[in-house]
């Protein structure tokens, strides 16, 4: 499954919006792009010229807010100026954050600013494309049991996985109502079982959905079905609260 990406600056006008661009032409394969503004405004036109010039796809850029993309599940979060960067630095749990620091284009309104600052940015993207490349390839679980029952040692990971076990496949919003949990620690114990090999995940739409790995061994499979089958009652409030769901997800997608 591609890495989830997502560039952040005040306005998502220039910067992140270049950001996003260059990023979708030089690694679109393994990468899904998009941007954001904390206070968005519109496409900059000389921001989409200099990406035009420069035979870049334009095509589908738009100001978005920061609010309508943040609780989407997102590999990393990459902020492009210093004020988004204060201003988002607990947002998108669990995200790999990190900060560049452009200078914005828009004040000086010059053609010229504008391409150099397409030039700074391309050398940036092209070189985390470069260094990210292979994390993007789906790695082999090694399911060494130290690993494995790290992983299920935390009792909301543990209930969360027999959850999913028992549905098929849950998504972190249903697992949020579940749990009446806030959805980044959701986020983050589900990457701490995807990480170790404990689930597989698929995105449709603009849902993360979550299931067991197939891939899991013999020996693991059987411990976990033991584990459920002694222990129902470490799913048996979740379950409730999450039949009572309205508009779950997975339900509507069946």
């Amino acid at each position: 499954m591609k890495r989830r990406v997502l560039f952040v600056c005040t306005a998502n006008s220039a910067r992140s919006l270049m950001a996003e661009a260059l990023l979708r032409d030089i690694a679109g394969d393994r990468f899904e792009v998009a941007s954001a503004g904390t206070e968005p405004t519109e496409p900059h036109p000389m921001a989409l010229q200099v990406l035009e010039e420069a035979g870049v796809s334009t095509e589908g850029l738009s100001s978005k807010r920061l609010a309508d993309l943040q609780e989407q599940y997102w590999d990393y979060v990459i902020t492009l100026c210093e004020k988004a960067s204060s201003e988002c630095g607990a947002v998108c749990q669990p995200a790999q954050q990190i900060a560049w620091d452009f200078a914005d284009p828009v004040p000086a309104n010059r053609h010229s600013t504008f391409a150099l600052r397409l030039k700074e940015i391309k050398e940036r993207v092209a070189l985390f494309a470069l260094i990210h490349q292979k994390e993007t390839g789906a790695k082999p679980a090694s399911y060494d049991p130290v690993t494995v029952f790290k992983a299920l040692a935390d009792d909301f990971r543990l209930a969360a996985l027999l959850m999913i076990r028992s549905q098929g496949q849950l998504c972190v919003c249903e697992l949020t109502e579940a749990f009446e949990a806030p959805q980044p620690k959701v986020s983050r114990h589900l990457a701490t079982l995807r990480d170790a090999g404990l689930l597989a995940t698929e995105r449709r739409g603009q849902w993360i959905y979550y299931s067991l790995n197939p891939g899991i061994p013999q020996w693991l499979a059987r411990v976990l079905d033991e584990t459920a089958s002694h222990n129902g009652r470490l799913i048996e409030n979740p379950l409730a609260r999450l039949q009572a769901m309205a508009d779950r997800p997975s339900v509507q997608c069946l």
